[in-house]
């Protein structure tokens, strides 16, 4: 899998689960869903995202790298 799938993963089971815990636990959960959502949207405009640092540093590759592999 490449770095934009795994961010689609991780960015929507941080929102369901942000959302379970806001039932189960605490409204203050959805400041978390929100957070998420605002980072996918500053990403869409700047093409920066702090968790594909992570996933680089992790060595997941990109769309691109896989393709010339």
């Amino acid at each position: 899998m490449h770095i934009e799938r795994y961010l689609r993963l991780i960015a929507g089971t941080f929102a369901l689960l942000s959302l379970v815990m806001a039932k189960l636990h605490s409204e203050y959960w959805l400041l978390f869903t929100g957070f998420v959502g605002l980072n996918l949207f500053q990403s869409f405009f700047t093409n920066w995202c702090p968790m594909m640092m992570f996933l680089k540093w992790f060595g997941v590759k990109g769309c691109k790298e896989m393709v010339k592999n």
